[in-house]
């Protein structure tokens, strides 16, 4: 039985635009989430991230590569149908801007319990008064948001309401795709605290996205670093961290401002102009630490 509740083997990405014009959004991608882990993917704007996460979460077909939903393929001529339900059932994906995300003729209420709505009908809400509480109590909604749609309230409350909402199918792992990067900085530190929490309490799986390196090293136990649609490094957080080997990590880390005196006396702002092709080769630098070169 496979380590990962979900992963992906040799995935590439092409979307075909006008005049025959194709974007390479991926290129041979393979990485795992592991049962009740924290996996940060960080990466500039435009390198991939959010079409990786709409890949794993089926919102698109690969072009070519398997995902893999507890060891078993979704995608391609392999995937079983019970899989593929398998997947949509226990995986829930929260996006960036919940302003467009959610319906703004719902209710925060109607908009928590929709899934279940989705998922089972009618009947699916019936009786549901209680999770529903729970819930919004979960994410520090208040009973007086119930009937206000999302024009009516903050940003920061909106991103909770998304948050209560992928909760109430209880999944096995959610995906956030930038889910704190069109907010405020306080506010962002809120969610990010209630993301942490929230995991460690239902022990989900969270494929955490960000282009804030700060954010990815607070929250995750593994991260992945992407460039121009390829994965380049993997690794432990705190062994990436320390001891990048990249040389588009080593950069990204050198622009991280850190709260250490001495650290920021040190630290030696890098460059990454010119990319080149990594190659295809995995290399195991120690245990857990992945560089392709």
């Amino acid at each position: 039985m496979s380590e990962y509740i979900i992963e992906t083997k040799n995935l590439s990405q092409q979307f075909h635009v006008n005049r025959g014009y194709t974007v390479q959004a991926l290129q041979d991608v393979s990485f795992g989430v592991k049962e009740g882990e924290v996996f940060g993917l960080v990466g500039e704007t435009g390198c991939g991230k959010s079409t990786l996460a709409r890949v794993v979460a089926g919102i698109y077909k690969p072009s070519e590569g398997v995902v893999y939903y507890r060891g078993n393929p979704v995608t391609g001529k392999q995937a079983s149908s019970e899989a593929v339900k398998t997947r949509q059932e226990e995986m829930q994906i929260i996006f960036q801007d919940n302003a467009a995300a959610l319906n703004p003729h719902m209710t925060v209420e109607e908009l928590i319990l929709e899934p279940l709505r989705i998922r089972y009908g009618k009947s699916g809400v019936e009786g549901a008064e209680k999770k529903l509480e729970e819930r919004m109590e979960d994410v520090s909604l208040s009973s007086d948001q119930r009937r206000k749609h999302p024009a009516e309230i903050s940003g920061g409350q909106r991103q909770r309401v998304a948050i209560a909402r992928s909760l109430m199918t209880d999944p096995k792992i959610i995906i956030a795709d930038e889910p704190v990067a069109s907010l405020d900085i306080s506010i962002q530190a809120q969610i990010i605290n209630l993301f942490q929490k929230l995991q460690k309490e239902k022990r989900f799986s969270l494929l955490f996205i960000a282009h804030d390196l700060s954010v990815i090293r607070f929250i995750s136990d593994r991260v992945g670093v992407m460039v121009q649609g390829r994965l380049v490094e993997m690794a432990p957080t705190k062994e990436l961290f320390s001891n990048p080997r990249h040389p588009y990590t080593k950069t990204l880390i050198s622009s991280m401002h850190m709260p250490d005196p001495v650290y920021e006396r040190k630290r030696t702002l890098q460059e990454y102009e010119n990319y080149q092709d990594p190659g295809q080769e995995w290399i195991e630098i120690v245990s857990d630490h992945f560089v392709l070169k």
